[in-house]
C-alpha cells in the first residue's frame, strides 16, 4: 500500500479527471533501464511502482515496445505502463506491425546529396570522434541506432559520408515528418529530437488506447 506521501506523488502523474479511466506512462531507459530496475533492487522498486498504481485502483500492463518493429527506421527500446480502472475495458498492446524492419538508407538516402539547409534542420555536429560514444556508424541495411539527447554532438556518424548524420537525418530516424519544423539551435534540437518518443510508436501506442475512450466511460 502506498504511503500517503507516495500516494501524492503517484496522483501527480494520474490523468486528468476527464480521462481518469486511463494513464500512460513511458519509461525513457526502455527495456535496458527496467533490466537495471531489476537487477539492483531485486524486482523491489518496479514492482513498488506497480503495485502503488493498483492500490489506487488501476490495472496495469507493463511491456516493452522495440521501435523498429512499428515502422520506425531505429532499434530503440521503451517500456510503457499503461493502466485502466478496475471494470474499466482492457488495454490491448498494439501488434507489431512491420515485417521487416525500415533500414538507416530507406530512411535517409535521399538526403545525402542535400546541401546543409538550416531552415529544414539539415545541418550537423563537426566534433571528432570521441573515445566513448563518438565512434558508432550507420550501418546502411541496418535500423539506426538510438538516437540520444545527451550525445553532445557526438551523435553517430553516416554510413556513406565522413560526417555525423544531421538534425533532419536524425528526425527521420526517429520518425519525425519532414515537415515537422525545429526552432532551436543543433543542440536544443539534438535534445528535442533524441528526448522523443518515437511519433510513429506513440501513435501505435495512441490507437491502442482509443478504444478505451470509444468505449464510454469518459
Amino acid at each position: 500500500m502506498a504511503k500517503p506521501e507516495e500516494a501524492a506523488c503517484l496522483r501527480a502523474f494520474m490523468p486528468h479527471p476527464v480521462y481518469s479511466h486511463f494513464y500512460i506512462i513511458s519509461y525513457h531507459g526502455g527495456l535496458a533501464q527496467v533490466r537495471i530496475i531489476k537487477k539492483r533492487q531485486k524486482n523491489g522498486l518496479l514492482n513498488k511502482i506497480l503495485a502503488d498504481f493498483k492500490a489506487l485502483g488501476y490495472e496495469i500492463s507493463c511491456q516493452p515496445y522495440h521501435a523498429e518493429h512499428y515502422g520506425v527506421p531505429q532499434t530503440r527500446e521503451r517500456v510503457f505502463i499503461v493502466g485502466t480502472k478496475a471494470g474499466k475495458p482492457a488495454f490491448t498492446p498494439p501488434p507489431i506491425t512491420a515485417a521487416e524492419p525500415i533500414t538507416a538508407q530507406q530512411a535517409i538516402g535521399d538526403l545525402e546529396g542535400h546541401p546543409k539547409d538550416r531552415e529544414f534542420s539539415h545541418i550537423w555536429s563537426l566534433a571528432n570522434a570521441s573515445g566513448e560514444q563518438g565512434n558508432r556508424r550507420l550501418i546502411a541495411d541496418r535500423p539506426g541506432y538510438t538516437i540520444r539527447a545527451e550525445c553532445h554532438g557526438n551523435i553517430q556518424f553516416r554510413y556513406s559520408l565522413p560526417r555525423r548524420i544531421s538534425m533532419r537525418e536524425a528526425a527521420r530516424i526517429q520518425s519525425f515528418p519532414d515537415t515537422f519544423r525545429f526552432p532551436g539551435k543543433l543542440r536544443e534540437t539534438e535534445m528535442q529530437i533524441g528526448n522523443a518518443v518515437p511519433p510513429v510508436l506513440a501513435w501505435h501506442v495512441a490507437k491502442a488506447v482509443e478504444p478505451l475512450i470509444e468505449r464510454g466511460s469518459v
